[in-house]
Formats: structure tokens, C-alpha cells, sequence
């Protein structure tokens, strides 16, 4: 009897031993469990943080009272003018050079205009020709000329100051003016230039 109840409790602990012995088979053959030879130990190593640096503090100074006895005394400020030597001493501006104004030129007066025509002044003057082709073509007009004469009365310019509306009939007035001799303007008692106008009529006979 006692043999009997050993061998069944050795047949459970075989029974369990199968068990757990296909249990494990089947969770390493599904990849459940690593093989022995992919298990590998880790090893962690906990490293402490590094404590901060300590900080000492400054002893506090207190601030010296002041004494009771002594009283801030106000300051004054005084503006100081700088000593200056007599080889400081500024020398005095530098006059301005006068202006030297040239005294202007006496410049000859100009002509003097004779207020009657310049025939009166003549006594030596010709008449124009009367342009041959202006008769033929019954040219008329009036040609008023300026005449400028010199120091010695002589006609130093003639110029066409109204025209006629002819050129040949100005022309020959400007050629007829050009021949006069007449007698000098004076001013001051001293001979000078003068300018007058000159009217010349040109008209044809029977008209």
C-alpha cells in the first residue's frame, strides 16, 4: 500500500514535470521565449548628477553713518575768467585795405543832333538822279535818310532810316548824300559830330 501511493506520487511529479516541459517547448518554438544564445545581460549604470557649484555670499557691509556732529556743507560754484598774460593778449584785427576807386574815364560825348534838316548845314550838296528805269516804270516816294557827319563836316555814315518802297530811289539818295560838304556842329567852341535826317521827294514832272 505504501509503495503504491510513492509510485503515484512519482508518476504527478513526472506528469507535471511533461507538462511544463511541453509548455516550454511550444513558447520557444513560437519565439515567445529567446533562445539562450540571444539572451544577453544589461547592465545599467545610474550616474549621479553633478551637485551645483556653491555660491558664497558677499558679507554684507553696512553703510557707514554719518556722523551726528558733522553737517554736509553746501558747495558752492564760482566761475574762474583763465589768467591771461600780456603774450596772450589778441592784437587787433588788421584794417581793411582802402579801396582805391579809378576815377572814370571822361568818355567822348556823343553826336550832336541837329534839330533843322542837314541841307541847312550844306552849303555844298547835289540832288540824286533820278533813276532812269524809275521814270520809264513811274516810280515816286519819299527816302528819309540818317546821316551821321564827322569833326571836319564830312558824311562818315548814311543809312535808310524810311524807304520809298523803291530800292533804286534809296540808292540814289544814299549816292547823292555821300557827295555833301557841310559845316562842322561845335560845342563848346570845339567842332564835334552831329547826326540829322535828310528827306529826299522824289517825284516825276506832270504828275
Amino acid at each position: 500500500m505504501t509503495r503504491r501511493l510513492q509510485w503515484d506520487k512519482l508518476a504527478g511529479v513526472l506528469l507535471v514535470v511533461a507538462l511544463h516541459a511541453a509548455a516550454l517547448w511550444g513558447l520557444w518554438s513560437h519565439r515567445l521565449l529567446p533562445a539562450p544564445t540571444d539572451a544577453a545581460t544589461l547592465f545599467v549604470n545610474f550616474i549621479a548628477p553633478p551637485s551645483p557649484p556653491k555660491v558664497e555670499e558677499a558679507p554684507k557691509r553696512e553703510p557707514p553713518k554719518p556722523r551726528p556732529d558733522e553737517k554736509p556743507q553746501p558747495r558752492q560754484l564760482v566761475a574762474e575768467a583763465p589768467v591771461t598774460s600780456s603774450a596772450d593778449a589778441v592784437a587787433p584785427p588788421p584794417l581793411p585795405a582802402p579801396v582805391i576807386t579809378a576815377a572814370a574815364e571822361s568818355k567822348p560825348a556823343g553826336p550832336v543832333t541837329l534839330g533843322a534838316e542837314l541841307s541847312v548845314a550844306c552849303p555844298e550838296r547835289t540832288a540824286p538822279n533820278y533813276p532812269v528805269l524809275s521814270r520809264r516804270m513811274n516810280e515816286t516816294g519819299i527816302t528819309v535818310l540818317r546821316v551821321e557827319l564827322d569833326e571836319q563836316g564830312h558824311v562818315s555814315t548814311a543809312r535808310v532810316a524810311t524807304g520809298s518802297g523803291y530800292a533804286r530811289l534809296d540808292e540814289a539818295a544814299l549816292t547823292a548824300v555821300k557827295t555833301w560838304r557841310c559845316t562842322p556842329a561845335q560845342r563848346n567852341g570845339q567842332p564835334v559830330r552831329a547826326v540829322a535826317l535828310q528827306p529826299f521827294k522824289f517825284v516825276l514832272q506832270g504828275n
